[in-house]
């Protein structure tokens, strides 16, 4: 991830949770993190440490100007739909959420309070932007272009072994972007001469080569 970046991500979403121009100002910025694992992997990773440290950077201090609400989800995907309800609740500026399952919780808990992504592979395709030209909506943050990912890795497979000519894809069941993803995969692995093969759910043992 590049700190940079994210930071300006960061500040985004205060801007947009700013008053206009002309307006009284808040003196005190209040942030929500929302993480998906526990506090302790996030002070043992560094990113709640880097998160303060990073907002400490753009002149937000807590303890003076910065108000901290953060909630952890202990890597349970149910917790997150209460803690999403409640940093709304809360009326923070903005939300600093990890993980797509954070997002879609914050997704379905508010529409105005702007969410900072740290982090996301295909938000066109999770549903988390209209397009990366005019996301639209009340989210920003960084992302990942899957788009563009697996044709670059199938490019990189071919040249590394010339006489390739069939591969397979695995996929994990149930998320729904990746359908498409294969579909571009398919349609470079043909400008490439190759055949592409994929399980597909509920037939064990059996894949479709060049079809989705």
């Amino acid at each position: 991830m590049d700190r940079r970046v994210f930071l300006g991500a960061v500040a985004t979403g205060l801007a947009l949770a700013r008053p206009a121009a002309g307006q009284p100002q808040a003196k005190v910025a209040r942030i929500g993190f929302l993480y998906f694992g526990s506090r302790q992997s996030a002070l043992d990773s560094g990113r709640y440490p880097m998160f303060v440290q990073g907002m400490r950077e753009l002149g937000y201090v807590e303890g003076t100007n910065l108000v901290i609400e953060a909630r952890f989800a202990d890597g349970k995907p149910e917790n997150l739909p209460a803690l999403a309800a409640e940093l709304v609740r809360l009326k923070v500026d903005v939300i600093v959420a990890t993980s797509t399952p954070s997002y879609r919780a914050l997704q379905h808990a508010t529409t105005t309070i702007p969410v900072v992504i740290t982090l996301t592979f295909d938000p066109v395709g999770d549903g988390f932007a209209a397009s990366l030209a005019r996301p639209g909506g009340n989210m920003t943050g960084l992302a990942i272009s899957a788009a563009d990912l697996g044709p670059k890795l199938l490019e990189l497979l071919k040249a590394a072994v010339p006489k390739l000519s069939r591969v397979s894809v695995l996929l994990q069941p149930g998320n729904p972007a990746h359908p498409q993803r294969v579909i571009r995969i398919m349609s470079a692995a043909q400008k490439a001469g190759m055949q592409v093969c994929w399980p597909r759910p509920g037939r064990q043992g059996r894949s479709r080569a060049n079809s989705p």
